[in-house]
């Protein structure tokens, strides 16, 4: 257990010692430490000046630190859940007030609400999410949209309830927002056009699927026609058209960023989810070739630390293998699970990436 493993590392007075000189991260939680001349006790990652050994003890937790006399440092303040947690839930709560307000929240807004500057806050909530909080604003405008006009609304009411303030404004951004033109979006992708391929690679088969803006899938198995037969019922109403030749170079750059990852693959996407899933895959664009994050650091990362299920939940619905890469995802003892293109292939990605790093 990842627990048990961090209190034996820090079992012994050298080791913590240790871990207060290099102020190590990994260390906070497992004890704490008291200044006998300053009269506070810290995080061992604290950045306060480095005190003597003769003046330091080790505590097992704050109320055991606190009953020796001692404060809570006031840099490091190791009574509150540590800063990266404290920033993730001011994020979330950020998040909660841009989905439930009307109109887009001014960024001046957002920071008061966080208690920070407009610099900072930006800052932060990027680093959290992995977009900015204008950028998830639109995503959750765009989420709205889509709703709207899937249950048939007009176009006009649609957008206005999404909380645009002038239709121009809309329209600017709806083929963005969308992937095609609203009234098209409201019937369902009807008249949408869809090229793809079908190719063999290493893995299995590969599905390709493109349409105006950019790729819309790329599925992975072992039966081709099945390949198919998902790409259609993902897209009833569209029109799928064999891919040409020229569509062919990009199924290519595809099946050789598969082959050898070290190639990338810098390709337009025209992927659709809920602002939510839109968070999780551009958290997942983030992470490098080679490294692999666990469900809970990955919903950390978008300021939702207690939306893990949810997390998994986008990865299982990511349309576009490899280039969103979920693969990169594994349990928290670093096992692999939940890859709706089979274990194998999620094991054969991560193996081929970190050696090819």
């Amino acid at each position: 257990m990842k627990t048990d493993t961090i209190l034996y590392d820090y079992a012994s007075d050298a080791a913590r010692w240790d871990a207060v000189q290099r102020r190590e991260r990994a260390a906070d939680g497992a004890f704490y430490y008291s200044v006998r001349t300053t009269g506070v006790y810290c995080r061992p990652s604290c950045g306060a000046r480095p005190a003597r050994r003769e003046n330091v003890a080790f505590h097992a937790s704050c109320a055991e630190a606190e009953s020796a006399g001692f404060r809570p440092c006031l840099r490091c303040r190791p009574d509150l859940p540590p800063l990266a947690e404290r920033q993730a839930q001011l994020v979330a709560a950020a998040c909660r007030l841009i989905e439930a307000s009307e109109e887009e929240p001014s960024l001046d807004a957002l920071a008061g609400s966080a208690g920070m500057s407009r610099f900072h806050f930006h800052r932060v909530f990027k680093a959290q999410a992995g977009v900015t909080p204008k950028a998830y604003a639109g995503a959750v405008r765009a989420a709205r949209v889509r709703a709207g006009l899937a249950q048939g609304a007009p176009v006009t009411d649609a957008l206005y309830a999404a909380g645009f303030q002038s239709s121009s404004r809309f329209y600017a951004g709806a083929d963005a927002m969308l992937g095609m033109a609203p009234a098209r979006f409201r019937s369902g992708g009807a008249g949408e056009e869809i090229r793809f391929a079908v190719a063999a690679c290493s893995l299995g088969a590969i599905l390709v699927a493109s349409t105006g803006r950019g790729i819309c899938a790329i599925l992975m198995g072992d039966d081709p026609e099945a390949l198919v037969h998902d790409l259609q019922d993902r897209f009833p109403k569209a029109r799928l058209v064999g891919a040409d030749a020229g569509f062919e170079r990009t199924v290519a750059l595809v099946v050789g960023f598969v082959e050898a990852p070290r190639l990338g693959l810098d390709l337009p996407l025209d992927v659709r989810g809920t602002a939510f899933q839109q968070r999780v895959w551009e958290a997942l664009r983030a992470i490098p070739a080679g490294v692999t994050v666990s469900y809970t650091e990955l919903a950390e990362r978008i300021g939702s630390p207690n939306a893990v299920r949810a997390v998994a939940g986008a990865c299982a619905a990511n349309p576009v293998a490899v280039a969103i890469p979920c693969h990169r995802v594994v349990r928290n003892d670093g096992g692999l699970s939940g890859y709706r293109w089979g274990i194998a292939r999620k094991r054969a990605l991560i193996d081929r990436e970190k050696n090819d790093a």
